[in-house]
């Protein structure tokens, strides 16, 4: 029987006390199914709070963890679409972080050829959930002024590349000085701001007093709170999550009279929703990037032996954009 190597939830535990790096059988396709020799595993937010019980997708013990990767196909059992070597994204709820996966042929893309491995791997999720933010539910217009906080995570990171390429006025919201250089570097947003309180009046400034058109939350608790204060009339909160831990609650008459509407956003259950739509916005990602009109950032990539260290950089918030775990490097 042919092995491989990958990372294993085998509990849940809130020091990643239950995962290790194991060896278990290589997987064999079914029909419908692309077998893909994993060559990087992007992690992000949702993967760490799997490997504790606390993300709402609860996948049944022993587990692969992974959302996003990228490889190359060693065998394809569906249709036509792909072939032996062809270089590709793969997404799922888990089985990234292996040496080998088995997907499901539609959650397979190609990667595009500007995009090397790591890259890719990040594209996905990331971009996936600022596209139907920013374009599906927020329908943002070219000239809004768009307000990014969690700017500096994978995530907010993609919102404020993408924000750019759809031509809007970005104000990207970091915690750090050295979260808001990098930011500045990597992205040149119109603004980069300080995350703590009382960035309200910043917004209100920036905007000559008409507040942000588009407030994009990864954040919750007290960012959502202060993010009512300066929004613009007909603005759009876009609800992408709640890092901060608190899930905030809001006054129906806020919104009635500061004539905003508060706007959630799941970009998965979106694509399940209007399959059309959701290869639409897949195949619109991949257009960006081939273009070269957006590129995800990795900030770190790391060997599979080292896969402890990218959990608890991202559990520290140490990450700027996502790290990326290499299977076949030990």
């Amino acid at each position: 029987m042919k092995t491989m190597q990958a990372v294993q939830v085998q509990r849940l535990s809130d020091d990643l006390g239950g995962v290790a790096l194991t060896e278990l059988p290589m997987p064999v396709p079914a029909l419908g199914e692309v077998l893909v020799r994993i060559e990087a595993a992007a992690l992000g937010f949702p993967d760490l709070l799997m490997t504790r019980g606390g993300y709402q997708a609860k996948p049944s013990l022993p587990f692969v963890p992974g959302m996003e990767g990228a490889g190359t196909v060693i065998e394809a059992r569906g249709g036509n679409r792909l072939r032996e070597g062809d270089r590709v994204i793969v997404g799922g709820l888990t089985g990234a972080v292996a040496q080998y996966g088995a997907f499901r042929e539609e959650a397979v893309v190609p990667l595009p050829a500007r995009l090397d491995m790591a890259e890719g791997a990040a594209l996905r999720a990331a971009y996936l959930t600022a596209w139907v933010a920013l374009v599906r539910r927020g329908q943002a217009v070219a000239g809004e002024w768009l307000l990014v906080h969690g700017a500096a995570g994978g995530v907010g990171l993609a919102a404020v590349d993408l924000g750019k390429a759809l031509g809007l006025k970005v104000i990207a919201v970091a915690s750090t000085q050295a979260k808001r250089d990098a930011i500045a570097s990597l992205y040149a947003p119109d603004h980069v701001i300080d995350g703590g309180s009382g960035f309200r009046e910043q917004v209100l400034a920036i905007t000559d007093g008409r507040g942000a058109d588009l407030v994009y939350d990864p954040v919750g608790g007290d960012v959502f709170d202060e993010s009512t204060r300066c929004i613009a009339f007909n603005g759009r909160l876009l609800v992408i999550g709640f890092a901060a831990g608190r899930i905030p609650q809001i006054g129906a008459n806020i919104a009635l009279i500061k004539g905003f509407s508060v706007v959630g956003v799941r970009a998965g259950e979106y694509g399940r929703r209007f399959p059309e739509r959701g290869a639409e916005n897949i195949e619109s990602i991949l257009k960006l990037a081939g273009e070269g009109r957006i590129l995800p950032h990795v900030h770190a990539r790391y060997a599979m032996s080292e896969w402890a260290s990218a959990y608890r950089a991202m559990e520290q918030r140490n990450v700027i954009g996502r790290s990326v775990i290499l299977p076949h490097q030990s």
